[in-house]
This record gives C-alpha cells, structure tokens and sequence, in this order.
C-alpha cells in the first residue's frame, strides 16, 4: 500500500525503512528533482491516487487507535469487545503487511491473521455463500447467451426467417440473437449505479437475476421473430446490471482479483450448462397444439440458475459498504462480521472500507471531468488505449460467433443436427476447463505475453477451420472444422478470455478506475451485439471460409495492436503503473518494435542479444518513490 512517506505510520518501522539510511536533504534534493518534471495537476492526480490507495497515509498507531475508539462512539458501538477490536483493527488497517507489530492481539487473532496471507482462501462459509451467489450469477449469463445457439436451429423456420440465402433472414436472425447485448450495451449497463445506489447490492442481484428468469419464461412461450426480439430485449436488462454487480468488494482484498478471475470462469461454465441443455431437450416431441416444444425448453431452462440466486441471495449479507453509504454503521458491522472469522478482522476492514469512502468523497471527479481526464491527461488516455483495445479484440477475436453460432456452424460442415449439438457442448467443456489454468498462467506469463502468443494462434486456427470449408463434404471436413474450433478454444480460454476485466482493472490509476471500466464494458457488449447481429448476414455474403478469414485478419490486427500499444501491467505495483501508461505513445510502440527485433535476433537467430527495457516515466516513478513508501507486495489481485 502507498503510505506517506515523510510520516511513517509505524513508529516501529522507523528502523527498519527501506528509506531510513537516506537523509533529510538527500530525499528533498531528490523530491525537488523530480518534480521539475510534473506539473501541478500530475502531481495532484498522483497524491488521489496514493491516498485512496492508502486513506490512513502518515497516521502514528496511536492517532489510529483513537481514531478506531472514537468510530465506536460516533456509531453507538459500545461493548467493550468491538472497542478493543476497532481500536486494534485500525493500527492494523494502517499497515495490514505490519500486524505483526501491533501489541494487544490474542493468539488466535494473530493466527488468523496469518492464514490470511499463508492461505487466502481460508474464510468463513458465509463468505463462501456469497462467492457462490456471484458464480451462479455468471452461470445465469453464460447460459443466457448460448441456449438460443440451439434453439436457433430450430425456431428460425417457425419464425419465417431460416433462409440462408436471404439477406432479409439473415439479418433478422442477426437481430434476434443480438437483442439482449443491443439492451446492455445502450440501456442494462448504465441502470447498474442507480440499482446498486438504491436497493444495494442484494437488491440488484435480485431485480437483474428476476428480470433474467422472467424474460427467459417469456422466450419460451414466443411465436414470431419480433416478439422473441422484444422478449430477448429485456432479457438484456437484466445481463447488464448483474454483470457490473458482484460481491467482490466483501472480500478480503488477497481475493478480490481471484473473483474477477471466477467470474469469467463461472461465465464458461454457464456457457457449457447452455449447451447441455440444448442436447437435453433436442428429442422432446412435440404435443398437440405446442410446435416446437423442444427449442421452448431450451430456452426456458436458462432460467433454472436465475430462480435459484433469486431464492437464495437474501440469505447472505449486503455489502458492508452499500451500508456505509447509506449512514447505517451497525448493520454494516453486522454484515462483514459474518463474512470474518474475528472481530478485528472485521473491525479493521470496516474500518478501512470508512476511510476509504470519505476520501473518494474528497477526491471525487464529476462525470464530466473524468471523460474529458481519460482522453486529455497522457497517463489515462494510454490506459485507455490499451483497455479498449483489449476489450474490442476480446470480441473480434471472433469468440462469440462460434459461441452463439456454432451449432449451425457445424450444421454448414455436414454434421447432423444432434451431432452439431453434442460437438457445440464439447466446444463448451473445452472453453471452461482450460479458462481454470488462468489463475495461474495470467500472474506466470503476464499479461502482455499471453496476449502475443495465443493472438497469432487463433488466427490460425480460425485460418484452418475457414478453409477446411473447401475440404468436400464428408468425414474429412467434419473432422477437420471441429478440430480448428476446439484448437482455437484452448488457447482463447487462458489468454483473452480472462485477460481483458483484469488488465482494464489494473491500468486505470484509483480515482478515474470505475469511469474507466464502465467505458470498458459499454465497449464489450457494444461489440458483442455487433458480432452476433452481423454474423449470418457475413456467412452469407462471404461464407463460412470468408466469415472465419474475416475474424482470423482481426487477431493478425489485435497481435500488432498489443505489440504496439499494450504495456505489461504483471508484478507492477500501483507506483510503477503510473510510471509505465505515463510516457509517450511512441515509445511504447517503439519498445514493441525493438522487441520484435529481438524475438527476431535471439529467439530464431540464436544471436546473443540484450533484451530492450520497457519505458517508464522517470520524473513520475522518483517522484512517487520519494513521496509515498512502495507497496509492501506484488499482488495484482489486491487492486481488482
């Protein structure tokens, strides 16, 4: 955590600082340095970075500990049991690397404290209850968009709009899978701040996972292109909030980035669940006066997970800090004691989460200023840059073409009807078992490296399955289409599959972050609507060889777009982060051409060769190394 420097907040620590050996004059020389490299506005928007990074900045234990006291009387808390807790859990709050050197604690308490570091997914079944609700919520999403891959197959005639020749149907059948993403991108998106503001976290779960069941009940029980269009709408308003609300922000902050990292996977998993329920219902019959009772139930099963978060979520806590916002301390209290083992773990995150709020209050930026501080200020505007351009590739990457289309894709290829489906489900498995090895290769390989690896293989791979449309029809060119997919699906899964929501989080500096991923997830489901509105009309026209070319050109243009323009955001900490976005944009294209050179020179030539250094801003990185004490650790998953 960024600290103030000149005040140390431990008096223990004093000794033992990195800085210690560095004299008064010696840090005011250098203060001074390199501050004739930033104005007064970078300066300004450095130190709202450092403070809500650190709200506690230059406070000695003992300001802490009246501080902790005088919350439990401002708040009517007064056993003495949760005053030892604030009063401690606040000196810890002001260096959670240091509580180790706070005295008063039990043994318990100080195991506890530990586990949180040795084993960060050690936490109370409540906690858990809360992790699961998030991960049905992204099962409910997964399965939201592909139970219609199925039913599509089937509905499209009944409807009028299945000729493959016909622009008009083409178009139609685009429009009738993009429904719900049109909704979220222009409308269920934005609803989620005033949602959350107003009925909380729970409550917007609950509204969005209702509106999700009821508008899958109403697919089912549609018989024109137009009404399953107006059904498939609403069903976006309830995608949209739900995806921007999950309980993260409860968890200790060793999980917060593990979260994010579930929720993609959970997604694949409803991805999966959608498929299998394709393949389950393909055989139903239908009965007298019902047509087409099998596509009805397909896509009225996706509203199985959302009744379930429906009925459960009320049975865990609300976020304590929808509860702060709304001046209700006690029930705040309440609510992350059950998601603690210990009172002081509860007393110092609440703590914590308090500072925290008032400061965003101080440094609060209007919504117009923050649009206009992305794209004039260099250090935003290059975190921008990079985030959209993640967020646009993690669709025309071409993921959700096949995601949404692929049982007609594999249809085009000579496959049957239930074999096109049961070869969709194992597109599905593929998705989500190999999106698990994310959590270990994003922090392996970086963020960066992932993307220019797996980039030129999907192209690839989309590169083979396109032309294995040319193959005649026969075994041959079945085998070889579901063998290009599935190639593709292993090396999207790890790489811009998760990379996207967790590079974004990371690039945008604290103050401006939430604006930053509201622009990046409008981005994704803007595009995401682009993508399955255009790809039957793109068939055809082009065909599936050109439809499949078309998107593996895209990952070619994505491979040079993060070689020229994407930092590498692994192991940074908040300071170097500021240091790496803030620098010309030419030089960071400059650097990926210099690594290409090397690639080029030591990877195929086997020369001996230097590696080039990334580029940072010097005047930002000294001036953030002699204001404010560096992070204590690495952990990119504490600032998701």
């Amino acid at each position: 955590m960024s600290v103030n420097k000149a005040d140390p907040l431990m008096s223990g620590d004093r000794k033992d600082s990195e800085h210690s050996d560095i004299s008064r004059t010696e840090v005011e020389e250098s203060r001074l340095t390199s501050e004739k490299g930033l104005d007064e506005g970078q300066k300004k928007r450095l130190e709202a970075s450092a403070k809500l990074e650190n709200p506690l900045a230059g406070l000695s234990p003992e300001q802490l500990a009246q501080r902790g006291e005088d919350f439990c009387k401002q708040h009517g808390l007064t056993d003495e049991e949760d005053i030892r807790a604030f009063r401690l859990g606040a000196m810890i709050a002001g260096n959670m690397n240091k509580y180790d050197t706070v005295d008063g604690l039990t043994d318990r308490e100080k195991e506890v404290l530990e586990r949180e570091i040795t084993h960060k997914w050690s936490n109370p079944r409540m906690l858990y209850a809360v992790i699961t609700i998030c991960s049905l919520c992204a099962a409910v999403q997964g399965m939201d968009e592909t139970v219609i891959n199925g039913a599509q197959i089937f509905f499209k005639d009944q409807f009028g709009i299945g000729d493959p020749n016909s622009q008009r149907d083409s178009w139609l059948l685009g429009l009738v899978n993009s429904a719900p993403y049109i909704a979220s991108a222009f409308i269920g998106s934005w609803l989620t701040e005033p949602l959350n503001n107003r009925f909380g976290r729970r409550g917007t779960i609950f509204i969005s996972c209702f509106i999700a069941a009821a508008a899958c009940f109403w697919q089912a029980f549609t018989n024109t292109w137009w009404h399953m269009f107006i059904a498939r709408f609403a069903l976006g308003f309830g995608i949209g909030p739900k995806a921007a609300t999950t309980p993260a922000e409860c968890s200790p902050p060793k999980l917060r980035g593990a979260l994010v990292m579930q929720w993609q996977m959970w997604t694949a998993f409803g991805v999966l669940l959608g498929y299998v329920a394709d393949l389950a219902f393909y055989e139903v019959p239908d009965l007298s006066g019902i047509d087409g009772l099998n596509w009805r139930l397909m896509m009225g099963s996706a509203l199985i997970p959302a009744v379930i978060v429906v009925a459960l979520v009320f049975f865990t806590p609300e976020s304590p800090r929808w509860y702060l916002t709304k001046n209700r301390y006690m029930d705040a209290y309440n609510s992350i004691r059950q998601l603690r083992y210990e009172r002081v773990q509860a007393a110092r995150d609440l703590f914590y989460m308090d500072a925290l709020l008032q400061i965003e209050n101080e440094t609060m930026v209007g919504k117009q200023n923050k649009f206009k501080e992305i794209f004039t200020i260099r250090r935003n505007r290059n975190a921008a840059i990079a985030s959209e351009i993640v967020m646009y590739m993690q669709q025309f990457c071409g993921v959700n073409a096949i995601a949404y289309y692929s049982t007609q894709i594999f249809l085009d290829s000579d496959f049957s009807e239930k074999s096109a489906l049961a070869a969709s489900l194992g597109f599905g498995a593929i998705n989500f078992l190999f999106a698990i090895p994310a959590f270990y290769t994003i922090d392996t390989f970086g963020r960066r490296n992932l993307l220019l690896t797996t980039f030129p293989l999907m192209s690839l791979f989309l590169f083979y399955t396109g032309f294995s449309f040319y193959i005649p029809a026969g075994t041959a060119r079945v085998a070889n289409v579901a063998l290009g997919i599935y190639l593709y699906g292993i090396v999207y899964s790890p790489g811009e599959g998760p990379v996207p929501f967790t590079y974004s989080a990371e690039a945008y500096p604290l103050y401006i972050r939430s604006f930053g991923m509201s622009l990046a997830t409008a981005t994704t489901w803007f595009f995401n609507a682009v993508i399955s509105l255009t790809w039957p009309s793109l068939v055809q026209a082009w065909t599936n060889a050109g439809a499949f070319s078309w998107y593996a050109a895209w990952n070619i243009v994505g491979f040079i777009a993060v070689l020229l323009f994407l930092p590498e955001t692994k192991e940074k900490t908040l300071e170097e982060l500021d240091a790496v976005f803030d620098v010309p944009l030419h030089s960071i294209m400059q650097y990926g051409i210099a690594q290409t050179g090397y690639f080029w020179g030591h990877v195929i030539l086997r020369r001996d060769m230097e590696p080039p250094k990334p580029p940072t801003s010097a005047s930002t990185l000294e001036y953030t190394e002699t204001q404010f004490t560096k992070e204590q650790h690495h952990d990119a998953t504490a600032r998701v």
